[in-house]
């Protein structure tokens, strides 16, 4: 079927951006993005524009997960690693122990036993939350889940166990600021 005429691309100016200044001034939606001991630094740099665009207060960079400057991440983040503040921890456990006492709720999203469905999920006010995304192969380390106050899934329904990592990021964060957003 074709377009009745009423759509017209916008151009990048028309889209009124703030700059990486404005970003870093601005209010933050309270989410703290973990990649625990991503291999790709493509997914790496997927998550730091996920994450611009949906105004969360930073990431941080666990185990294998390549860090800024990197050529491979830049060419997917598209310079969110500018906007977006980041830390790297050699240890996942140790980022989530000092986001856990600085108040987040720490969010694992993995397939496991007892999850909560995403759809079920619901934002609480006021709240501040840590999602951690796995590894591309083995996912969520063991111990990072048992550290985890919620496991979070999405539903899947095709012959595939799991979504890109990237992918998984940015659904879960899209739905999560949905959630924040109209509770305000």
């Amino acid at each position: 079927m074709l377009s009745n005429g009423n759509y017209r691309k916008l151009q990048t100016e028309e889209l009124q951006r703030i700059s990486v200044e404005e970003y870093k001034q601005s209010e933050k939606h309270p989410i703290v993005v973990v990649l625990d001991n991503i291999r790709s630094a493509s997914n790496v740099g997927s998550a730091f524009r996920t994450g611009d665009s949906l105004r969360i207060e930073s990431v941080y960079l666990c185990g294998i997960s390549c860090v800024p400057p990197n050529k491979e991440l830049q060419k997917t983040a598209l310079g969110a690693q500018l906007s977006v503040p980041w830390k790297y921890y050699k240890d996942t456990i140790e980022a989530l122990n000092e986001l856990r006492a600085q108040g987040y709720e720490i969010v694992s999203v993995e397939q496991a036993e007892n999850s909560t469905m995403l759809q079920d999920f619901k934002v609480v006010d006021g709240k501040k939350y840590a999602f951690v995304f796995g590894n591309e192969v083995h996912g969520v380390a063991d111990d990072v889940i048992a550290a985890s106050d919620i496991c979070l899934e999405i539903p899947q329904y095709g012959t595939k166990h799991s979504f890109n990592v990237s992918v998984t990021c940015g659904i879960v964060l899209w739905d999560v600021v949905k959630q924040m957003r109209f509770k305000r």
